[in-house]
């Protein structure tokens, strides 16, 4: 499928009275690709130089449209630029101060001496600090690179446009003031020892693409020993948006949470997270499966965490490959790896079978293909309906848990999140299609926000 994430600028060249452009247009329909923008570079000589923008599959599929584009007549093709590489040379975010340093007094308060005022009014109450600096809205963006969305361990250095794209998504949802720190090290004690020994220049610490199981120990050390909101977005931001998907996907098949059978496919940090929420909210029989099949005490090959993981799921004792126990499912939800599901794994579920595939960037099963046979089908990509992406959930549970000064984000709040996205949709509105908000709907991060500080007050962990 096209998507504006391959898209690519050609810069072409041909006879400006020709049947070359119209020759070109044909050429790009025939290999299935999408035009989008067409800009006239510059008219010289009889000549014509264009941009023509192109969404196509991959890389692959550009670079063959650029060679049959170069083999149309009177046709020069001058390059042909990445645009996703593009935007991003020279990072997406940087610093930029909020008052003016124009002359000599603006230096003497901003600096020294002036600025030896605040630092003494710090040392006397050091809460001060949250009225004093940056402190109060500066979220740490912190990752290891060994989780990073469908590429796995690759590593701090490219593992960092993602998390610079995060601390853009930060600012622009919920204004939130967020810096990526990449750490060239997998060692759990020593990422927990970086952490808190940069604590105190952060209002909270989100946690990012660091791999399971050593994502549940650094988070839950770092949740005991600070005192400022640490929260694993792969984990928990999953889980919230989830959760609001699935709230209002069963109010459409009339189903409730307590008769559900779920099965989900990974059991990593988001998969266990999920799981964790659906119980209690009182979902009893769900049924993990990794890349051996379903996770049962039986199985003699479990690690710890996933021992620890099917000592409180699979209450049935099921047993097999994913395609066995989808047999009676009502939920499938995928976190882990593409074309998993077969039609025939559709038609072994419950009677209005809902389907999370969420495994990016391809899905557990296309949702054309398994569209027929279900009630509800949801990714985790924007080019299709009921994206269920974390973007609805990080922003506004940090804004909330910034504003109050929490201490945590705990289960309460993020329930609250999850209740609060969930009601966001209109219950007239509410569809097979549409379930979950809009990324981009204005009210989110807000209404997000509200409820995370109402919970955290009833749950005694504000600050403020």
């Amino acid at each position: 499928m096209n998507h504006a994430s391959h898209s690519y600028a050609i810069r072409i060249s041909m006879p400006q009275q020709s049947d070359a452009f119209s020759n070109i247009l044909v050429t790009i329909q025939k290999l299935n690709a999408r035009v989008g923008a067409i800009d006239i570079v510059k008219t010289e000589n009889g000549q014509i130089t264009r941009d023509i923008t192109i969404d196509a599959r991959d890389e692959a599929h550009a670079k063959t449209i650029c060679d049959a584009l170069s083999n149309v007549p009177s046709v020069i093709v001058l390059h042909m630029s990445d645009r996703t590489l593009k935007l991003h040379l020279g990072g997406k975010i940087e610093i930029r101060g909020k008052v003016s340093v124009d002359h000599r007094d603006d230096l003497s308060m901003i600096y020294t001496p002036g600025v030896a005022q605040v630092c003494n009014a710090i040392v006397k109450n050091p809460e001060k600090v949250f009225n004093f600096t940056m402190k109060k809205n500066m979220v740490a963006i912190v990752t290891d690179g060994t989780a990073v969305l469908g590429l796995g361990d690759i590593g701090p250095f490219a593992a960092l446009p993602v998390m610079e794209g995060k601390a853009l998504l930060f600012k622009k949802f919920a204004n939130v003031d967020a810096f990526p720190i990449c750490l060239n090290t997998k060692d759990t004690e020593e990422i927990i020892r970086i952490v808190k020994a940069i604590s105190p220049g952060f209002g909270g610490i989100n946690l990012e693409d660091i791999s399971a199981p050593r994502c549940f120990e650094i988070e839950t050390r770092l949740k005991a020993e600070l005192n400022i909101p640490v929260f694993h977005d792969d984990q928990h931001g999953t889980a919230i948006v989830m959760v609001a998907a699935l709230m209002n996907a069963l109010k459409l098949v009339n189903k409730k949470m307590s008769e559900i059978k779920v099965v989900f496919n990974g059991v990593g940090a988001a998969g266990t997270a999920c799981t964790q929420m659906l119980s209690y909210l009182g979902v009893k029989n769900i049924i993990g499966c990794d890349r051996k099949g379903a996770l049962v005490l039986s199985r003699t090959d479990l690690d710890a965490a996933k021992r620890r993981y099917a000592e409180t799921t699979n209450p049935h004792h099921e047993s097999g490959s994913i395609h066995d126990v989808m047999q009676q499912a009502d939920v499938f939800v995928g976190v882990s790896a593409p074309n998993i599901l077969q039609v025939n794994d559709l038609k072994k579920m419950n009677r209005d079978p809902i389907v999370f595939a969420m495994a990016n960037p391809d899905p557990e099963i296309m949702p054309e293909i398994a569209a027929p046979h279900v009630a509800i089908m949801a990714t985790g990509r924007s080019d299709y309906p009921n994206q269920i992406n974390n973007l609805l959930a990080f922003p506004g549970v940090f804004r909330g848990a910034l504003d109050c000064q929490a201490s945590d984000i705990n289960t309460d709040m993020q329930l609250a999140a999850a209740h609060a996205i969930a009601n966001i949709v209109d219950q007239h509105a509410l569809s097979r299609d549409y379930i979950v908000p809009s990324v981009f709907n204005p009210n989110v991060a807000p209404t997000v926000a509200a409820a995370v500080i109402q919970a955290a007050k009833i749950t005694g962990v504000t600050q403020k």
